[in-house]
């Protein structure tokens, strides 16, 4: 699986993981260059709070497009350290 941004591939790994219809990627497969840490946080009842990255690429930011469960419940523990997008970041196959 490839995430895009703005014609970029900021992350690429055929080892994600499926969860609510989101790929989580392996934090090594993410390309850190493209991710500024955020402060945002949210809480999943099941998950645990996920912590955000803005994705910057081309000196264009997409605010908290990148999201990671640091600590996440046992139940979500297949996505620690992984991590998964939305906001107009694109996933598709590699």
């Amino acid at each position: 699986m490839k995430a895009i941004w703005n014609g970029t591939v900021i992350a690429e790994s055929d080892d994600t993981v499926v969860v609510e219809g989101n790929h989580y990627f392996p934090r090594e497969a993410i390309r850190p260059e493209f991710f500024v840490a955020s402060d945002n946080r949210s809480v999943c009842h099941w998950k645990g709070t996920a912590n955000y990255f803005h994705v910057e690429v081309d000196g264009q930011r997409n605010p908290n497009a990148a999201w990671t469960y640091e600590t996440p419940s046992d139940a979500a523990a297949e996505i620690r350290e992984h991590v998964a997008f939305w906001r107009g970041v694109d996933v598709v196959a590699a």
